[in-house]
């Protein structure tokens, strides 16, 4: 699904890559460009998410429990799983950033590259090691309100869905799905801004500026010259739809494997 966010949040797309929704960016892109296009990149964000995600997971579980100890002993604070959720981030995003630069640039219309190799290989020596962090901060910058944002709502729902905090599969779907939306949804100006770092679109840069977009601040300005205040909100529909999906996979095979292993540790202990 990040394909078509990526198309849509164009600044000054190609004539033949406009699309006004969703549905009609898929049904085009795989009339003209073919059946296997929107895979294009799949492998290496796949590659990236198996380590940053078990960081991301690890951190937050250790962060959460100790800051809810400080702040609220004996229960939950929505400040520490906020905290806790910001700070998982930093790693995350330290391991997934190089992934995005690539799976990005792969995706956007016409691009020249072909394999994952190609990309990284053609960025590392036109622009230089630092290319694939070029975004972090921007990164940063969106993700850790994102996940404040995520991580508050899906704890504030399982406290009334599943207040007993019991292994509850159809609760932490809907609590994932409903968090990633409002996440998504709040943060798209700032996502908007992430995919031009990335893409260093060539039509928005020939249009106001010359050189590299650096920096977040510099993203903004040029969002806004470009297309105004509604060029900040261009892909949201997308944005949204992609991470409800995501965001309920993600806890509810992250809640399952937790149920899993501290039900395989209370038998060992119950064996000793």
């Amino acid at each position: 699904m990040g394909w078509e966010q990526t198309r849509m949040q164009s600044l000054q797309p190609d004539p033949a890559a406009r699309y006004r929704n969703v549905l009609e960016a898929l049904w085009r892109i795989i009339r003209t460009e073919g059946l296997w296009r929107p895979m294009r990149g799949l492998n290496v964000t796949a590659t990236g998410a198996g380590p940053a995600h078990a960081l991301y997971f690890a951190c937050y579980e250790k962060l959460k429990k100790t800051l809810s100890d400080v702040i609220h002993p004996g229960g939950n604070s929505h400040i520490a799983n906020g905290a806790a959720g910001c700070v998982a981030t930093l790693l995350h995003d330290a391991a997934m950033n190089p992934a995005e630069v690539v799976k990005q640039r792969m995706q956007m219309y016409n691009s020249p590259y072909h394999r994952v190799t190609d990309c990284v290989r053609a960025v590392w020596q036109n622009e230089g090691a630092g290319a694939f962090y070029r975004s972090y901060t921007t990164q940063l910058t969106m993700n850790v309100p994102f996940q404040a944002i995520h991580f508050m709502t899906y704890e504030f729902l399982q406290e009334h869905f599943n207040p007993q905090r019991r292994y509850n599969p159809s609760s932490h779907v809907l609590s994932g799905a409903c968090a990633g939306a409002v996440a998504a949804a709040a943060t798209t100006p700032l996502d908007v801004c992430k995919t031009l770092l990335n893409t260093q679109e060539s039509l928005a840069l020939n249009s106001n500026i010359t050189g590299h977009i650096t920096g977040m601040a510099s993203a903004f300005r040029t969002v806004y010259q470009v297309g105004g205040v509604t060029a900040y909100f261009r892909g949201v529909q997308a944005r949204v739809i992609y991470q409800i999906p995501s965001t309920a996979i993600a806890w509810s095979v992250y809640e399952f494997f937790k149920y899993l292993i501290t039900k395989r540790q209370e038998e060992w202990r119950a064996a000793k």
